[in-house]
């Protein structure tokens, strides 16, 4: 569907898959309780990306730093499924479920703004002794990790954007639906109307909205998807949780001052990777340009057939670009130990 196209409310029901398309064996999923919060986080068993030896090599060498991982609206830790594992063998990865998704239940408090979900970042961060870590957002999750980056330099060493979800004067069509699930009554009104729409159904319109090219996913991936969607529709607080969270991302669009996303996303001090897909029908590729400029010193990535998900289209590209920017942070420290 073409940005000039009449949006398609269809679409509304889960702007992000709740299952990466060939989730990967070999993942440990633990809960972490804080005051008023519980995160259920998610990590490879060990550092299986690139080959054995390399593999061997991260093992007897050096300390792996930290990865944190900090999915989208809609989403779970799983959509970091594919992208972990590349990276297990230079990063200690783990990926969060945010409060309501995935397995993280929803928290005390009922706030779902995205400032909500940038402390619920920091509060993990600083309870588990992680930071700094290279801090990896998609979506909803990229606007939360822009802010962690921006009020807490402290906690990130590298920040890598994957369709952040930054305020755009002009969005495009194919996300009016989503962003009418921010208006009160309209995700249980969906809901209704979608009642008889099989896992199956529901599941191939929100792939159909996310790839640029959903026939990139796999029976077996397709499948997964549907039974994590099939799960979360059981769930008491789904259209809730939805709803809030995607007023939450509606209402960080309108802030002014020192609260606005790209006021902040001027002020990230870290490394700034950023990723963009030419077929994104929720944020668009325009956006590539403007954050290329506000984050400053950053690298862009593009890829002119993903779409909003490249991490789970393109994984491979998307951990390459990572990999350089790993170098390139080494070779600036070394540098600048140089230099002192």
């Amino acid at each position: 569907m073409s940005s000039t196209e009449s949006p398609d409310t269809r679409t509304a029901a889960l702007p992000v898959p709740p299952a990466g398309p060939g989730v990967r064996a070999g993942e440990t999923v633990r809960s972490v309780t804080l005051p008023g919060l519980t995160l259920s986080v998610r990590r490879p068993d060990g550092p299986v990306g690139g080959t054995a030896q390399d593999a061997a090599a991260a093992e007897e060498g050096p300390v792996r730093e930290p990865a944190l991982y900090v999915h989208g609206l809609g989403g779970s830790s799983q959509n970091w499924s594919a992208l972990m594992p590349l990276l297990a063998d230079r990063v200690d990865g783990e990926a969060l479920d945010l409060p309501g998704f995935g397995n993280s239940p929803p928290p005390d408090d009922g706030n779902y703004s995205v400032s909500a979900q940038a402390r619920a970042v920091i509060r993990y961060l600083d309870a588990s002794g992680h930071g700094p870590v290279h801090l990896i957002g998609n979506s909803m999750g990229g606007a939360a990790s822009t802010r962690v980056a921006a009020v807490r330099p402290d906690l990130v060493r590298t920040l890598t954007l994957v369709s952040p979800a930054l305020p755009e004067l002009r969005p495009q069509l194919t996300a009016v639906p989503t962003a009418l699930l921010a208006v009160p009554g309209v995700a249980r009104l969906f809901s209704r109307v979608t009642h008889d729409w099989t896992p199956e159904r529901r599941t191939r319109e929100v792939l159909a909205l996310c790839y640029g090219d959903p026939g990139m996913v796999t029976p077996e991936g397709l499948s997964s998807a549907a039974d994590e969607y099939a799960r979360r529709l059981e769930l008491p607080y789904f259209w809730e949780v939805m709803e809030r969270s995607a007023r939450g991302l509606v209402n960080a669009y309108t802030l002014g001052g020192q609260h606005n996303l790209w006021r902040q996303a001027e002020r990230v001090l870290a490394p700034t990777l950023l990723v963009y897909g030419g077929r994104d029908r929720l944020v668009s590729f325009r956006m590539a340009r403007r954050a290329a400029a506000a984050f400053r010193g950053s690298r862009l990535l593009t890829l002119p057939e993903a779409g909003h998900v490249a991490m789970m289209e393109y994984p491979e590209a998307v951990a390459r670009a990572f990999r350089e920017l790993l170098d390139c942070e080494v070779t600036e420290k070394t540098a600048d130990a140089g230099r002192s």
